[in-house]
């Protein structure tokens, strides 16, 4: 199949997203991407899943189309379907159709919140055949070499009734990524909202106390992305106990008993 480099043009990424490695996840990447093996993220909300994504995809040279799974996504809305137009049935693909026509990066975000027959259609990408069966066009799409599928999703939200199964996840080389070691963290904090040392490494401090409250009923603790809104807050002159309060406090939780908690870590802080 001849891939449409120009048509889509609009989902490559143009600027060199910033991305701090952790380690040789992009080396794995890249070789998977070489050997046509899926991907398969796992990680906490925020922790530079989808930066690495979007990284990977400017350094491989390929549109990055992204979708972000839900309990409504139906077949229709990843493969295609027909609208009406003038009163004609026109055939509209969906994104996991264009990435496959397009020789894209397919990124399926959250696939576990997709409905579990939704997930099924991903499996002949997802292994040596790489094809996309279109049942309503009677058409079997062949993946192109260029093309690539990745997925993600948190196994800290994840219960028995949202896990991969293993009929999907053995199809995918898989890598873990978690929050990075503080000091890396600190500088993803600086670069990305450009504020001081001092201010990062202390949100970063405050991220680290929020992060041992999981065993005290807050879900997840604050995620670099929630470090980057409240830095990004400071620098535009919201004072630090207000910016961590809204960026931080009030997105981690409605209870009141643990914001107190997270405003006293703040009010140490800062």
């Amino acid at each position: 199949m001849k891939v449409d480099t120009e048509r889509f043009a609009e989902h490559r990424i143009k600027e060199e997203p910033f991305y701090l490695a952790q380690g040789q996840e992009m080396r794995i990447a890249r070789a998977a991407y070489e050997n046509q093996i899926p991907l398969l993220l796992k990680g906490p909300t925020g922790c530079g899943k989808t930066r690495f994504m979007r990284r990977l995809a400017w350094e491989l040279n390929r549109p990055l189309i992204t979708v972000s799974c839900h309990d409504d996504l139906s077949t229709s809305d990843l493969v295609g379907r027909y609208l009406l137009k003038g009163g004609e049935a026109v055939w509209m693909d969906g994104p996991l159709t264009t990435a496959v026509r397009a020789g894209a990066i397919c990124y399926l975000d959250e696939i576990v919140e997709a409905r579990k027959d939704t997930m099924v259609v991903i499996h002949p990408l997802a292994d040596d055949r790489r094809e996309l069966p279109i049942e309503k066009l009677g058409e079997l799409l062949i993946a192109p070499p260029e093309f690539a599928l990745a997925v993600s999703y948190n196994p800290g939200y994840q219960s028995v009734l949202k896990d991969l199964k293993q009929s999907t996840r053995q199809r995918f080389l898989a890598m873990e990524f978690l929050y990075p070691p503080a000091e890396l963290e600190a500088e993803i904090v600086m670069v990305e909202a450009k504020v001081s040392k001092k201010i990062a490494e202390d949100l970063v401090r405050l991220a680290g106390m929020t992060r041992e409250l999981k065993d005290a009923g807050l879900q997840e603790g604050a995620s670099t992305r929630l470090l980057i809104h409240a830095a990004l807050l400071i620098k535009g002159n919201i004072s630090p106990r207000q910016a961590c309060q809204a960026a931080v406090t009030e997105a981690l939780t409605d209870d009141h008993e643990l914001a107190a908690s997270i405003g006293d870590m703040v009010s140490a802080i800062f």
